[in-house]
């Protein structure tokens, strides 16, 4: 196989039209660049350069190998901007996960800011709604997943990075009994019948369960919401009551009215999952800054 520093000595000898001013612009005495033309020839089978009076002339191999060092130049110094550009974050790929009311609450904001500082790393976008995305992130098909914490330790390879706390709200129809309260212990609801806003089993309705375990019940779903707009639907109808994350309610439903809620108060973590080979990356950083201060 050539080597690509020896074909940089043989163009800078052919273009200098002699080993003895070759070695000089190149800082190197006249038998090391010799000896580097040797081995040169060796790997390539083929005499590379002939002596015409005190200087050289390339052979027909040895004007191929400089035309094509030429070439080699070119690409290494643009692989070494496009190295130096990555390192700095100006250019790059990210892949993000995430799920629909982070999507809608933190991505946006996050990304222009992003987008700001670092104009040309593009961003992979990818809704993962109905699974954890933390699996996108451990198989090594994203960068980064916005998730709900549930994880007691993460894993191997990945990083957990704390993002936010994110309280639940209850939302009632306007004109329920405990609308006129301000705070509302979760107990107040335990006879209520309830939408149910996380129909799926995952962490964020084992949050709602278990809240409303530990106020001494378990809730009577009614109906399946399926999303927070579609339960605020269904509450705002007055077929029941539900628990939705301050983040998803974005949009109010003019129907229903939301309040605090206490003993206990439902909080969902919310995080990034980082690949530790990707955390260090400036866009890298730059992201979870901006996910943090969306």
């Amino acid at each position: 196989m050539l080597d690509v520093r020896r074909l940089q000595v043989l163009r800078a000898v052919v273009t200098s039209g002699s080993v003895t001013a070759a070695a000089a612009n190149l800082g190197r005495t006249p038998s090391a660049i010799s000896q580097q033309i040797a081995t040169l020839e060796k790997e390539a089978g083929l005499p590379l350069l002939e002596r015409v009076g005190r200087g050289v002339r390339p052979t027909a191999a040895g004007r191929l190998l400089t035309e094509h060092a030429a070439v080699l130049g070119r690409q290494l110094a643009e692989t070494e901007t496009a190295l130096a550009d990555l390192r700095a974050g100006r250019t790059g790929n990210l892949s993000l996960r995430f799920f629909a009311s982070a999507g809608a609450a933190l991505v946006p904001p996050a990304l222009a800011k992003l987008r700001a500082e670092h104009p040309g790393v593009r961003v992979d976008l990818k809704l993962v709604d109905a699974r954890d995305p933390l699996p996108e992130v451990v198989d090594g098909r994203a960068d980064l997943a916005i998730s709900v914490h549930s994880h007691p330790a993460p894993p191997r390879g990945v990083e957990f990075v704390p993002l936010l706390d994110d309280p639940y709200r209850a939302v009632l129809p306007r004109g329920h009994r405990l609308a006129g309260k301000r705070v509302i212990d979760l107990a107040e609801l335990a006879e209520e019948q309830w939408i149910d806003a996380e129909c799926s089993p995952g962490p964020c309705r084992r949050i709602v369960l278990d809240a409303c375990a530990s106020a001494g019940f378990t809730p009577d779903f009614a109906v399946d919401g399926a999303d927070f707009a579609t339960t605020q639907g269904f509450v705002a109808a007055g077929l029941g009551v539900a628990l939705i994350p301050r983040m998803g309610l974005g949009a109010v439903h003019p129907g229903v009215v939301v309040r605090r809620i206490a003993k206990p108060e439902p909080v969902r973590g919310i995080y990034a999952a980082v690949r530790e080979a990707s955390r260090d990356q400036p866009a890298m950083v730059s992201l979870i800054e901006a996910l943090r201060g969306a």
